[in-house]
C-alpha cells in the first residue's frame, strides 16, 4: 500500500476522462482521479482526497500541455477556487469531445453498448453567460459566492461568467447578506432579472406560456427547453390521437408539445410547483400529482416520455413502461451513468437503444444532456 496523504504531490500520465469533470491516472498502481488536466498531459498532481483504493487530485502544474488547453477567462477556475465550471481549462471543441467520451464509456461499461456512436452537440452561445438561474451561498461574513469542488466552503466572487448577462447586472455579489444561507437569482425568458422571494414568473418554450413559481425548475440554458423538446418530437414522431405518458413532466414542456400534436397526454410529477405550473398552463393535459412507480395509468400507452432527475428511473418505472409496450420511448437524461443502466434494463425487457442525442446544455461543466429512443425489436 501506497504511503500518501492528503496535499502530497505526484508528477502522472493523464489519461482518458471520466464520469465527474475529472480525467483518470495512475501512480504507482493507485489511481487517481485529477481535475484540471486534459487527457495526454503531465502534471503534478496534488492530492485533494484519499480513499480505499483510489486518490482526488488537482493538477497544479502542466509540465506538458495539450494542444487543447486554453486559459481559464474565469479569475475563480483554478484547484482549490470554485467548483462550479470543471472545463474552463478546455477549448470549446474538447469540453463536447471530452463529454462525448464520458457517453460512450458508461454506453459501452454500463449498458453493455461498446460502439454506439455519440456526438455532442453545441447549443446557440459561446459558452458564456447563458446560466439563467443561479444559487449563491453566502459564507460566514455575510458574503456571496459559490461552493469549491466537493466542498460547503464558499469561495467569494465578484462575478460568474457563465450567469446570463441580465443577472451580472444584479447588485447581489455587490452586497453582504446577513441572516440567508443562500440567495437564488433568476431572469426568465419573458422578464427581468431578479432575486427569487416567492414571486411567480413566466417562461416560454413550445410555443406556449408557463406560469410557473420562480423557485420552480426549468432548463437552465436559454436554448435547452426548445431544443430538447423539438428532439424528443424529432424521435417519437407522435400522431393525432395517440396516448402519451409524460413522466416527471415538470411544468409540462413536451406535454405542451405532444398536445398539440394531437396526443392524449398523462404527466405524472410529484414536486408540488411542477403540478401547479403545469395545471395553471395546460388546458388538455390530465396532470396527476403522483411519484411514477405509484402513479395510476392505464395499462397500455403510444408513447412516453421520462426525464427522471439524476439518479435515473430505476428499474421498476422501466418495466412500468415496458409493460404498456408503447410505440416508442424517449427518455431524457442529465447523467449519463443513470441512463446507461436504465437502458440496459429497458435492453433486458426488450426494447433497445436506437437513436441518441447528446447536448452540451452546460457548457463550461462536465454536465450534458442526452436524449434516447427506444423502441420495441
Amino acid at each position: 500500500m501506497i504511503d500518501i496523504v492528503q496535499g502530497d504531490r505526484v508528477e502522472v500520465e493523464v489519461g482518458q476522462p471520466a464520469h465527474g469533470g475529472h480525467c483518470v491516472a495512475r501512480h504507482e498502481g493507485i489511481v487517481l482521479f485529477v481535475r484540471h488536466a486534459l487527457p495526454g498531459e503531465r502534471v503534478i498532481a496534488e492530492i485533494t482526497e484519499v480513499h480505499k483504493g483510489y486518490l482526488r487530485a488537482d493538477a497544479v502544474e502542466i509540465r506538458s500541455s495539450s494542444s487543447d488547453r486554453v486559459t481559464a477567462p474565469c479569475r475563480y477556475s483554478h484547484p482549490n477556487g470554485c467548483g462550479g465550471c470543471d472545463l474552463q481549462h478546455a477549448s470549446g471543441a474538447a469540453q463536447r469531445e471530452w463529454k462525448a467520451a464520458v457517453v460512450r464509456e458508461q454506453l459501452a461499461r454500463l449498458a453493455g453498448l461498446p460502439d454506439f456512436p455519440v456526438v455532442v452537440e453545441p447549443l446557440p452561445g459561446d459558452g458564456f453567460g447563458w446560466r439563467t438561474r443561479v444559487r449563491y451561498h453566502i459564507d460566514a461574513l455575510d458574503r456571496p459566492g459559490l461552493l469549491k469542488h466537493r466542498s460547503n466552503e464558499v469561495v467569494p466572487i465578484d462575478r460568474c461568467l457563465i450567469a446570463h448577462p441580465a443577472l451580472q447586472e444584479l447588485d447581489v455579489l455587490r452586497r453582504r447578506w446577513p441572516e440567508v444561507d443562500a440567495v437564488d437569482v433568476v431572469v426568465p425568458r419573458n422578464g427581468e432579472a431578479q432575486v427569487v422571494s416567492g414571486q411567480r414568473i413566466t417562461e416560454h418554450a413550445a410555443g406556449h406560456d408557463f406560469d410557473l413559481a420562480a423557485s420552480a425548475f426549468w432548463q437552465v440554458h436559454p436554448a435547452a427547453a426548445d431544443t430538447l423538446v423539438a428532439c424528443v418530437v424529432d424521435f417519437l414522431e407522435p400522431k393525432p390521437g395517440e396516448s402519451a405518458w409524460d413522466l416527471y413532466g415538470g411544468a409540462g414542456t413536451f406535454s405542451a408539445a405532444l398536445a398539440d400534436r394531437g396526443c392524449a397526454v398523462t404527466l405524472v410529477e410529484a414536486a408540488g410547483d411542477g403540478v401547479e405550473a403545469a395545471r395553471r398552463s395546460l388546458r388538455d393535459v390530465r396532470v396527476l400529482q403522483s411519484t411514477v412507480e405509484r402513479a395510476r395509468l392505464p395499462e397500455r400507452v403510444d408513447l412516453v416520455v421520462l426525464d427522471p432527475p439524476r439518479t435515473g428511473a430505476g428499474a421498476r418505472v422501466v418495466r412500468k413502461i415496458t409493460a404498456a409496450r408503447p410505440r416508442a420511448i424517449a427518455y431524457v437524461a442529465c447523467d449519463p451513468a443513470a441512463l446507461a443502466r436504465d437502458l440496459r434494463t429497458f435492453a433486458e425487457e426488450g426494447w433497445p437503444l436506437k437513436r441518441l442525442r447528446a447536448l452540451d446544455c452546460f457548457p463550461q461543466t462536465h454536465h450534458v444532456e442526452c436524449v434516447a429512443l427506444l423502441t420495441r425489436d
